[in-house]
């Protein structure tokens, strides 16, 4: 199907009206709502799911389907799905959305439903766009038809369902997640749209360059419905050539799609997917996915503060004292970008970025004070020995507070071997790592000096 870098739908007789008309008048609907897939064999993407022998192609098939709940983002297919589901297991199609519906709406379907159900025993699927905008209350509607089955609840939502839509829901669903698209599968359903008659754009005999095909696939970012009504408007805003194709070069496809925007809800998923990516990318020591995470999150707009705040503790976690000049560095970045904001903040936020990514990794203080605070918690409190309280008020001598106790500058090395906790316990495990080596070494020499020095009554 590609000729000279062009693709050309196959040879077919012209509908000569078709192509004559005004754009205007050709379709009313959009190309992505005519394009919706009637089966699963036109469904593009969702392998995971999808795929053969996969749970959800599985149940489909066998008619088994119980309520399910559909996430992902924008253009992925969550309501052709439901569609596909309704249509194949035989089941009355019921929509609601959580934007325009109510109560009343919801009990009048719910209500046919039972009626259907015991009149005819024919099921019906009860599919609600953005069921993260009903709230608790109307959620908790549902509740009794879904667990009585009678209907067969099927939510589509941008958002994390664990988080947006109510627990009992939620346990009574089957979570399923759609991904966005990868490239070749938008290019694919954009090829069999240029070249179906029927719902696509065949009449009107389209030839586009392989390169403008690729780049609306690529910057739909995963979206159809986004590729498929950026490839309906270039056809659809160039006029025929005197030969009577529309020819669809680079330069259309880039006015056709707009700037990418980034998929980031400030308070969803992809906020803290995205600073997830950022702070596993930094403590795997990976510059280039660190920048591009960062990247993403500033051209959405994300708060630096938010940013440079993560910065600080992956340096503290795991750079620690491999290399403590990162945590003095994430600091000057954290003041750094409050001073000045964006735009020039991305340029400390990066530096400091790059340095722990780049930096000798050690967990160790991390893991020390975790440890300790568990024995704080789980443990028995310890006394502070007599020899280190407080001797600085009248009295405490008669105590015997602070007797025997000596100063450490007053001792080789500045080091003297003395009972510091009145037990046995290790919670810093230096590693070998960069600066910490050198810190391995003098405290694994003091240990050796103080397990001398220790009183057997002081071990635990």
């Amino acid at each position: 199907m590609l000729r000279d870098e062009l693709f050309e739908p196959p040879s077919e007789p012209l509908v000569q009206e078709a192509i004559t008309a005004e754009p205007s008048s050709f379709h009313q609907v959009p190309l992505a709502a005519r394009m919706r897939p009637r089966a699963l064999s036109e469904f593009a993407g969702q392998s995971h799911i999808l795929g053969p022998d996969q749970l959800l192609r599985r149940a489909i098939e066998a008619d088994r389907i119980q309520s399910l709940i559909f996430y992902g983002p924008p253009g992925t297919g969550k309501t052709s799905l439901a569609q596909i589901i309704a249509q194949q297991t035989k089941n009355k199609f019921e929509r609601l959305s959580g934007v325009e519906s109510n109560v009343a709406d919801m009990r009048r379907v719910l209500s046919a439903a039972a009626n259907r159900l015991e009149n005819k025993g024919q099921s019906t699927i009860l599919f609600i766009d953005e069921i993260h905008r009903f709230n608790k209350a109307q959620q908790d509607v549902l509740l009794p038809d879904v667990e009585s089955g009678v209907v067969r609840l099927i939510g589509a939502t941008t958002h994390n369902p664990f988080f947006f839509v109510n627990s009992p829901l939620v346990s009574r669903s089957q979570i399923f997640e759609l991904r966005p698209l990868d490239e070749q599968d938008l290019y694919e359903l954009m090829q069999r749209a240029l070249a179906d008659r029927e719902r696509g754009l065949g009449p009107l005999r389209v030839q586009i360059a392989e390169d403008a095909l690729r780049h609306l696939a690529r910057l739909a970012d995963g979206d159809a419905r986004k590729a498929l009504n950026s490839l309906e408007i270039a056809a659809l805003t160039t006029h025929p050539n005197p030969d009577g194709f529309i020819r669809i070069d680079l330069a259309v496809a880039e006015q056709s799609i707009q700037k990418k925007a980034v998929v980031y809800d400030g308070e969803g998923d992809a906020h803290y997917d995205t600073i997830s990516a950022f702070i596993k990318s930094m403590r795997g020591s990976d510059p280039d996915a660190t920048l591009y995470w960062l990247a993403k999150m500033i051209h959405a707009g994300e708060d630096p503060r938010f940013i440079a705040r993560r910065i600080v503790i992956c340096a503290a976690e795991d750079v620690g004292l491999a290399d403590p000049l990162a945590l003095l560095l994430a600091n000057a970045a954290q003041q750094a970008a409050e001073f000045i904001g964006w735009p020039e903040a991305r340029i400390p936020l990066a530096e400091a970025a790059i340095y722990i990514a780049t930096a000798h990794k050690s967990n160790s203080s991390y893991l020390a004070i975790d440890a300790a605070l568990e024995d704080v918690r789980a443990g028995r409190t310890l006394p502070v020995p007599p020899h280190l309280r407080d001797a600085h008020y009248p009295g405490a001598e008669r105590l015997g507070h602070g007797q025997g106790y000596q100063y450490a500058h007053e001792h080789t090395d500045h080091f003297i071997a003395q009972d510091y906790l009145g037990a046995s316990k290790r919670y810093y495990n230096p590693t070998e790592q960069g600066k910490e080596k050198a810190i391995k070494e003098r405290v694994e020499k003091w240990r050796a000096l103080l397990a001398q020095a220790k009183k057997p009554e002081h071990l635990t």
